[in-house]
């Protein structure tokens, strides 16, 4: 998410709503990535909830047409179960967390509309396979997304971006539809 903000902010407001249990260091390194964010803090719960959201885009203020990225407490449990308004659902899967998580977590995978498949430099030092992961997450979901990312190299990047220009651009379109 840093490095997405860092390379749109130029050409798109990016706001942040950041959801952990506890700590504001998430909210605090997306703020020095350059877009305003509200740490929302669980305490013992594992999830955002609506209203959580709500309270937190009242206090960002985005401007119609701004982009929200929400990034829920960090498992890949109960956040599958709770609708947050939101458009599209992005979930991350680092090669170092091992292939099989679209089977372990499916509710995550089946609710999601693409899989970034991160941290995609370090494969030649893991035993990952990329084609089981894939096969996996289109197991539980077969209309997921899946993109290949590395956001050290930056590989793959431009093609995230590219989704969410296409995002945007549908948003758009319903929008003046209506």
């Amino acid at each position: 998410m840093e490095r997405t903000i860092r390379d749109l902010h130029h050409e798109t407001d990016l706001f942040v709503i950041e959801g952990d249990q506890a700590t504001a260091n998430d909210g605090e390194r997306i703020r020095r990535a350059g877009a305003p964010a509200v740490q929302v803090n669980t305490g013992t719960g594992c999830h955002l909830e609506a209203d959580m959201v709500a309270r937190g885009l009242s206090e960002l203020q985005p401007p119609a047409g701004a982009i929200v990225m929400i990034e829920n407490v960090g498992n890949l449990v109960c956040p599958a179960m709770f609708d947050l308004g939101e458009h599209a659902r992005v979930v991350i899967l680092s090669v170092t967390e091992g292939e099989d998580k679209p089977l372990k977590y499916p509710h995550m995978f089946q609710s999601a509309n693409l899989m970034i498949l991160n941290k995609t430099d370090l494969l030649p030092h893991l035993d990952f396979d990329v084609d089981k992961a894939v096969a996996y997450a289109r197991q539980v979901n077969p209309s997921i997304e899946i993109l290949q990312v590395s956001a050290r190299s930056g590989e793959g990047l431009d093609t995230w971006y590219g989704w969410i220009r296409h995002q945007v651009q549908h948003v758009k379109e319903r929008v003046f539809a209506s």
